[in-house]
């Protein structure tokens, strides 16, 4: 048996027969599960990481689809963030704050926007290719006025039941950024070096 040719076939007839829309609209006995995807940024390519994260991410919606629930899979695309700017910056040659105001605000924001769907296509052939089942027709993006009203609103009712506090908390802070970081983005700077002094 030629594994990979057997696959290509299941998908073209998973593709050819929609099943996975089928898998939507079929009666569900057990109700509703919802499941919207944590958005991938679509600025870069997609890597192997992607895959095993959305392999995990397909797990859970699939089981509760055979146990009877309808699972609307709502896909997202992460639109905005610091990882987005900085990949702007590096292809405009901007080195920080002044270099952006000098450029325009506008049109940095502008190219922001265009640059988070320079992998898209590939992410969806990616999607396809190994079988997550999400739904990418209609993608929830992170910069829609839509979705930023909507938290908004979440924040808003969140501070009104009384379920926000102020705290303190350290965080790793970008000096030339003059932002916070995650810790994925401290990470991405470290490497090892040798240094004869110890």
């Amino acid at each position: 048996m030629n594994f990979s040719e057997q696959e290509q076939k299941i998908l073209k007839f998973w593709k050819k027969n929609r099943i996975f829309q089928k898998s939507i609209k079929k009666e569900a006995s057990k109700g509703e599960f919802v499941f919207y995807e944590g958005p991938p940024t679509a600025n870069g390519k997609p890597g192997i990481h992607h895959v095993e994260a959305r392999a995990f991410k397909d797990l859970i919606p699939r089981f509760k689809t055979m146990r009877g629930f309808r699972v609307q899979r709502k896909a997202g695309w992460d639109t905005q963030g610091l990882p987005v700017e900085l990949e702007v910056e590096k292809k405009l040659k901007l080195k920080g704050k002044k270099d952006i105001d000098e450029y325009g605000v506008e049109s940095f924001n502008k190219q922001c926007k265009e640059s988070v769907w320079e992998y898209k296509e590939e992410w969806e052939k990616m999607t396809e290719r190994i079988a997550f089942w999400v739904d990418m027709n209609d993608p929830y993006v992170t910069y829609a006025n839509d979705y930023i009203e909507s938290l908004w609103w979440i924040i808003k009712t969140v501070h009104e039941r009384g379920l926000l506090y102020k705290g303190y908390k350290v965080v790793p802070n970008c000096p030339r950024c003059g932002t916070a970081l995650s810790s994925h983005e401290v990470a991405q700077g470290y490497k090892n070096v040798e240094e004869d002094s110890v």
